[in-house]
């Protein structure tokens, strides 16, 4: 197809144009305001996938990408597109869902709070060891093995290959300089990276948990029950991050990256880090779930706070509270708040950060929602 106008975005990082026979198209590449010919690779009755090949026009809104590894690393979709642009292209894509999607015709629509930073934003990431590398077409085609450790991320729909990576722009550090010395000090042991074909080796995941106040804690799941290197590898890492707040590890032999199941070790330091969200600080712990972004989260319940218009008379319901962050934010304004969430350890934490920061009006129950909210437990 040649001389496509791309007007749009959709989802998995891929524009939007139209054909000459009024598909839909949905291009990889290229950004709102280009102008180019596209590779078809799927057609379908009401839509074509494909990528850019050339440019006819550059979109006024294309930017240079700040990371190396954008177009391959799928952990940034739109880099390469101002961020004023993302949030007024964003904000197009809810209000379509919404109107002629969801049938509903709000009075208004508000503008998207944006977040203060594009970078570094990240609280929590999650890192992959394996025995082969992510390779190019080019590489590929020109026979290089993909047999070789490296720490990073999977690439997009693959689920055995990652990307081996340098620099990561998406969390503090110490986040990029543990993960290239877990790398470094594994290989230095002379430790195998898993392999998800065989499922077998040592090193397999990486979570890096950071907070505004400066703690890191760090989670490793190894492939295997080797606890002499286990403890040469943790030691060592102590040794060069001593300001390490809480160091976890697990083993996973399990044929999936899922840890939460999992047994987790405390093998150094504190048993959680703590992070200040407002008015309220949260203990967050190896499996505690919370917002990724704390500044937007904060934004986020702020403006939900004022949505509420609380007096202080009401009884608020906070469904889905996870470790209680939203109920324990409001409860200050508020009567009473009830935090209902399925995960019973999340209730827990919800429980206990609701003691420490001296919170008397808020109740919490570990269960399924559909089963809490009935006429007689309101």
């Amino acid at each position: 197809m040649e001389h496509i106008t791309v007007t749009g975005i959709a989802d998995k990082g891929r524009a939007v144009g139209r054909a000459p026979d009024g598909r839909v198209v949905f291009v990889e590449k290229a950004v709102p305001g280009d102008v180019v010919d596209v590779q078809v690779t799927k057609k379908r009755k009401d839509y074509y996938l494909g990528y850019a090949t050339r440019w006819h026009a550059w979109s006024p809104d294309r930017v240079e990408p700040f990371c190396a590894h954008f177009g391959l690393c799928g952990g940034c979709k739109w880099q390469n597109l101002a961020y004023e642009a993302q949030l007024r292209h964003k904000q197009q894509v809810v209000q379509q869902a919404i109107e002629r999607i969801g049938k509903v015709q709000p009075r208004a629509f508000l503008p998207i709070i944006g977040a203060d930073s594009d970078r570094y934003y990240r609280n929590k990431l999650e890192y992959s060891f394996s025995a082969r590398r992510w390779l190019t077409r080019e590489e590929i085609a020109s026979g290089v093995s993909n047999e070789e450790p490296v720490a990073g991320f999977h690439a997009p729909g693959s689920f055995d290959k990652v990307i081996d990576i340098e620099h990561c722009h998406l969390q503090p550090e110490p986040s990029n300089a543990l993960r290239l010395a877990v790398k470094e000090i594994a290989l230095k042991l002379g430790k195998p990276f898993y392999d998800m074909q065989t499922h077998r080796g040592f090193l397999r995941n990486m979570v890096v948990r950071t907070s505004s106040l400066g703690q890191v804690m760090v989670i490793i799941a190894f492939g295997e029950a080797d606890m002499d290197s286990i403890q040469a590898l943790l030691d060592e890492l102590i040794g060069r991050f001593p300001e390490l707040t809480s160091l976890y590890y697990c083993i996973n032999t399990k044929q999936n990256d899922f840890l939460l199941d999992l047994d987790m070790v405390c093998y150094h330091g504190e048993p959680f880090i703590e992070e200040q969200l407002g008015h309220v600080r949260f203990a967050i712990g190896p499996k505690s779930f919370f917002q990724t972004n704390t500044g937007q989260a904060k934004k986020l319940y702020d403006t939900a706070a004022a949505f509420a218009g609380l007096t202080g008379t009401e009884m608020v319901y906070d469904l889905y509270t996870g470790l209680g962050s939203i109920a324990l934010y409001v409860a200050h304004a508020a009567r009473h708040v009830v935090g209902i969430e399925e995960v019973a350890a999340a209730i827990e934490d919800a429980k206990a950060n609701a003691r420490r920061n001296g919170i008397d009006n808020c109740t919490f129950y570990a269960g399924d929602v559909k089963d809490y909210l009935s006429p007689d437990f309101a």
